[in-house]
């Protein structure tokens, strides 16, 4: 369009000053700066409008001294002149010098005040931010937002809340910020409970909000509210980008529902490698590895080249389903067939694989024949292996390099501990505990289930501080009595404490699956999946305790840990007791 432009403005007989700046504007658009410099120089008649855009053209490509230069010599400068000039300098991460020239500014209106502001929180220097955002005459939506963001990226959260708060007027992009800056804070019950606010407030959240919405259902696995956001995708037109459908899929896997994941995955075509993956790692999750080797080969039978994000999910497959040949032979098939390079985190699946099937030392053999160094997921995996099958010594090696690599993850010492809990071993369980006392914050397992669609937050211990605790314990004494009847019988050695029998099987009671799975049982009617998720993996007790709930109940329980789905029915797990 700019070539078009150029042609007829050079055949125009006679030229003004608002035919050169419109040029001059084009070619500064397009990034040719010193084209622009050149019909620059030739302009006749040099306005306060021409030198502006030349000053914002130069600072687009970082030629400060150029735009200064300019800037200087401009015999009248408006307020508009002034705010180019300090966001040049901004952009340019200079925020000192912008400062020096903000503080000269004969006048200042909103945009030179936000551009001052967006300086400061974008280069991280948050007090004197906040000391420009206290001073503004008049604090715009814009800067307002510039300071919610700024804040959440500095992890100020209630701060940014509080600036949220004040405001009388918010558009869609403050509701948006507020919500990115819990979802960037791990806030994520926050930023969909305000979600919710927004809607009921009548506020159409815009395309950014309804992504963070699905991301953020993904991660609490609240299944109803993204529904209700897929409802607006669809309604908005959005459902029919390609971006948008695999981040649907992946909502979907996350939140227990494959039916729905599959129907989102078969409605399009062509599919981009990035649809493939997630719902080949959606089986995988959910340990249906025949179907997710299935769409694997579909998809190489359709000529699309997997990548190295597809062999995570058909090796994951294949540990999960305890395909170990079948493993053996795709790891070996990526570079001869695929051409593509084996990463850390397929020698993982690979030692998973050997691991979970009981070939420790073959995990091992193949960890030590990598061509680089294994870092703390491979052998993380080995640990988990060793803990299943109780090889304590390679626990130890395991441990000992995650340790070094990791010094201040606390996973590592808890499955180290798991295995000299079990052993008996207290002295070794209570060295273990002094380290991460003295330089480990171990993270506090945790289980929740969305209930019309509000989601509950449970944590181990029979003081959960439940509004419904006293109807959460009759039912998890009923469970309890089923569960007795039914030939449970509490694994101990889940109990990380040198306690006797009795105080084991009580602290057992009260692990967190168990009390969300009791709350699902209390409020869902029959028919409904009770899906729970947990943020660490399932202990070994609860899951066989869940199994014997699902059997004794009749209902189906999806839980989602750390590592994978579980599907219990009728006694029986979709993991086939190997996670």
């Amino acid at each position: 369009m700019v070539s078009e432009a150029e042609s007829l403005f050079w055949q125009m007989p006679e030229k003004n000053v608002v035919s050169w700046t419109v040029m001059l504007g084009g070619l500064i658009q397009e990034g040719r700066i010193d084209e622009a410099c050149r019909i620059f120089d030739m302009m006749p008649e040099k306005d306060v409008v021409a030198r502006t855009s030349m000053i914002g053209g130069f600072c687009q490509e970082g030629r400060l001294a150029e735009a200064r230069g300019i800037f200087d010599e401009m015999p009248r400068r408006n307020v508009i002149t002034w705010t180019t000039m300090i966001s040049g300098y901004v952009h340019n991460q200079r925020v000192d010098v912008a400062r020096k020239l903000f503080e000269v500014m004969p006048e200042k209106n909103e945009v030179s005040w936000t551009a001052m502001l967006m300086g400061y929180t974008q280069c991280e220097r948050i007090e004197e931010a906040l000391e420009l955002f206290d001073a503004m005459p008049v604090k715009s939506i814009v800067a307002c937002n510039a300071m919610i963001l700024g804040l959440g990226q500095n992890g100020e959260v209630a701060k940014a809340r509080w600036v949220f708060d004040q405001m009388r007027e918010k558009d869609d992009g403050t509701w948006s910020a507020m919500i990115k800056v819990y979802e960037q804070n791990e806030f994520e019950l926050e930023a969909l409970n305000l979600f919710a606010v927004m809607q009921r407030e009548g506020v159409r959240p815009n395309f950014p909000s309804l992504i963070s919405a699905l991301g953020l259902c993904a991660s609490l696995a609240s299944l109803d509210h993204g529904k209700q956001v897929h409802g607006q995708l669809v309604r908005s037109h959005y459902d029919l980008d390609v971006y948008v459908a695999s981040v649907l899929i992946t909502m979907y896997v996350k939140c227990g529902n494959l039916v729905k994941a599959k129907l989102v995955f078969d409605r399009f075509a062509p599919k981009d490698i990035v649809m493939w993956n997630s719902i080949i790692t959606g089986y995988a999750q959910h340990g249906l590895g025949e179907e997710a080797l299935q769409v694997f080969y579909e998809m190489c039978s359709l000529n699309i080249l997997p990548d190295d994000v597809t062999f995570i999910g058909v090796l994951s497959a294949c540990s999960y389903t305890g395909k170990v040949k079948e493993g053996l032979e795709i790891f070996e098939s990526m570079n001869s067939k695929y051409q593509v390079e084996q990463r850390t985190e397929h020698y993982a699946c690979m030692v998973d694989l050997l691991g979970r099937a009981g070939q420790v030392n073959e995990a091992m053999n193949l960890i030590e024949s990598m061509p680089v160094e294994a870092d703390a997921v491979v052998w993380g995996a080995l640990l988990g292996a060793c803990r299943t099958h109780m090889k304590l010594d390679l626990a130890e090696v395991a441990a000992k390099k995650l340790v070094q690599l990791e010094p201040k993850n606390s996973g590592h010492y808890t499955l180290l501990s798991n295995i000299y809990a079990s052993k008996g071993k207290w002295g070794d369980v209570a060295v273990l505990r002094k380290k991460m006392r003295r330089s480990v914050s171990k993270s506090p397992g945790c289980s929740w289930i969305e209930v019309e669609k509000k989601v509950h937050m449970f944590t181990g211990g029979d003081s959960m501080g439940h509004p419904e605790q006293d109807l959460i314990m009759k039912m998890l004494e009923r469970i309890s009595g089923l569960l007795r009847e039914a030939g449970y019988c509490p694994d101990g050695s889940f109990v990380l404490h040198d306690v006797d029998e009795e105080e084991k099987v009580h602290l057992l009671g009260y692990h967190s699956e168990k009390l969300a799975v009791a709350y699902g049982l209390l409020k869902l009617p029959e028919g409904v999946p009770i899906r729970v998720m947990k943020n660490l993996r399932v202990c070994g007790d609860c899951h066989s305790a869940i199994k014997l709930i699902a059997k004794v109940t009749g209902r189906d329980i999806i839980l989602r840990d750390a590592n994978r789905f579980h599907h219990f029915k009728d006694g029986l797990c979709s993991c086939k007791d190997y996670w």
